[in-house]
């Protein structure tokens, strides 16, 4: 496995110090990375952070397939200042990240933007404003949030007992955009106990655009 480098640490965003984490292959030259991959955790007054077990398999799963992962604590989530904002203000948050990392690794690298349950509505608000390779949406809160259409290439991936975003809801955001989802029979909206399984099926999915 290669060896990476985990970084925490603030940097300047929108609304004071924003906390980070960093996972980048040791060593390997920028030119040799895939691109920079954000991950976007859950609701920030519901106990999400950037520790969440689902946003730390994003952020491996994107490790693995050659980028550098960067998670974000949301405006007054851990060492991020702020407050809340219900989803505008974390999209200046994430864009921050973004920006932060772009100076580290490249203004022109590619850019995959991946997001658990409030995480996915941010990053879909993310997309707005920047090009994306694609887009990974898991458990995303529709029905609770105006989350906007995506990409045909989206991955969408939910479980079937998910008691915070009914599956339903899911299935009602994506049938209009005849969009595919991935459904996880008996699982529930934190993927307990599946967290390998969510790993291998993005990797599964991939597929890296061309150079």
């Amino acid at each position: 496995m290669t060896p990476k480098t985990t970084e925490r640490r603030t940097i300047p965003g929108p609304a004071g110090a924003l906390e980070i984490v960093l996972n980048a292959p040791l060593g390997t030259p920028t030119a040799a990375l895939r691109g920079i991959a954000l991950v976007a955790h859950p609701h920030p007054l519901q106990g999400g952070t950037l520790d969440n077990k689902v946003a730390q398999t994003l952020a491996r799963t994107f490790f693995a397939l050659g980028y550098a992962s960067v998670r974000v604590n949301f405006r007054g989530v851990g060492a991020s200042a702020g407050t809340f904002d219900h989803g505008i203000g974390e999209t200046d948050d994430a864009l921050a990240a973004l920006a932060w990392a772009r100076t580290r690794f490249g203004a022109n690298s590619r850019v995959v933007l991946a997001g658990f349950s409030f995480g996915s509505y941010v990053q879909t608000r993310v997309a707005r404003a920047v090009a994306c390779e694609r887009l990974v949406l898991v458990g995303p809160a529709v029905g609770r949030f105006a989350v906007a259409d995506v990409p045909a290439d989206t991955i969408v991936i939910h479980g079937e007992e998910d008691d915070v975003v009914p599956l339903a809801d899911v299935f009602a955001w994506a049938r209009p955009q005849a969009l595919p989802v991935v459904v996880f029979p008996g699982c529930g909206h934190f993927f307990h106990g599946r967290l390998s399984q969510l790993q291998g099926v993005i990797t599964g999915m991939w597929r890296p655009a061309p150079r």
